[in-house]
């Protein structure tokens, strides 16, 4: 198993009828290989994962898989609330070619953390693929705590985890308490830099849509013990990293494309509304300071 540094939490292109657009994701997927993904993540949060169909996430892992065609690792989003639609989800996605599976806390229902186990054991064991967990309190109201991190760990295809809740010290724990093959992301770009001081491998990211190739030289920096460097240039990428969640996300991060890459996405859809005016101006500001 192999997701590199920076796993692209990647954007779900659409057209002006709000359908995913496969030419825009032709475009966007080259763009991101060449421009610091390792990896990419779809149908994840940025991907906006919980207005696609599970029609349109199974044509979409189709697509990116074929057209990537192993440049790079491509991870399923396939985690939701409901264990049996999350198995029959990771089954399809495996049997369509992904490298991996990313899986959610279950949100809304609020189980508890021996739930939360006993949900990642039976999706992890609906696919041979590696699975990566995901802990995203603010969004799911639940914390995977280090304790159920490090006992999911000992699943033999439960090889990373994305974390999201900001904490560094449960960061560490989950570190130092499972094996060196167990891979843990930061899920805060903000906190690339610091979690990688504790152990963490890299981040799956949104800013890296922007700053991807800057990103991952701050990482070589680091890892070749310029920490000195590493840490002016994470200084100086931090107000955009933190920029492209001033509205709710992916919505920044679309704009930012299209504005400074000339790349369209299209919009979000609803129940996320477009940027207004002083939104934009408000990103438009932190990107050409970058």
């Amino acid at each position: 198993m192999e997701f590199g540094h920076i796993c692209t939490a990647m954007v779900t292109p659409f057209d002006a009828r709000g359908n995913i657009d496969k030419e825009k994701t032709k475009h966007l997927i080259d763009y991101l290989i060449a421009n610091g993904s390792d990896s990419l993540v779809i149908a994840g949060t940025t991907g906006e994962s919980p207005t696609l169909s599970t029609k349109e996430k199974l044509e979409f892992f189709q697509f990116v898989t074929n057209y990537v065609n192993n440049r790079v690792a491509v991870i399923a989003g396939t985690g939701s609330n409901n264990t049996l639609a999350s198995t029959n989800l990771t089954k399809k996605a495996t049997s369509l070619g992904v490298d991996g599976i990313m899986v959610v806390a279950p949100y809304y229902n609020k189980p508890s953390q021996s739930g939360m186990i006993a949900h990642m054991k039976e999706v992890a064991a609906s696919t041979t693929l590696p699975v990566m967990l995901y802990n995203v309190p603010g969004r799911t109201m639940v914390n995977m705590t280090a304790e159920t991190v490090v006992e999911l760990s000992k699943v033999p295809n439960i090889v990373a985890l994305k974390e999201a809740s900001g904490d560094l010290e449960q960061m560490a724990t989950i570190i130092q308490k499972t094996a060196d093959d167990f891979y843990v992301y930061s899920g805060d770009d903000s906190l690339t830099l610091p979690s990688m001081a504790i152990g963490s491998c890299g981040v799956v990211s949104v800013a890296s849509h922007i700053i991807g190739k800057e990103m991952q030289e701050m990482i070589q920096l680091f890892l070749k013990g310029d920490v000195k460097k590493a840490a002016a240039t994470h200084r100086q990428l931090l107000p955009l990293m933190k920029g492209v969640f001033l509205a709710p996300n992916p919505t920044c991060v679309k704009y930012a494309l299209s504005v400074l890459k000339g790349i369209d996405v299209g919009e979000v859809r609803m129940p996320l509304l477009p940027l207004t005016t002083s939104e934009k101006k408000q990103i438009e500001q932190i990107m050409y300071h970058i």
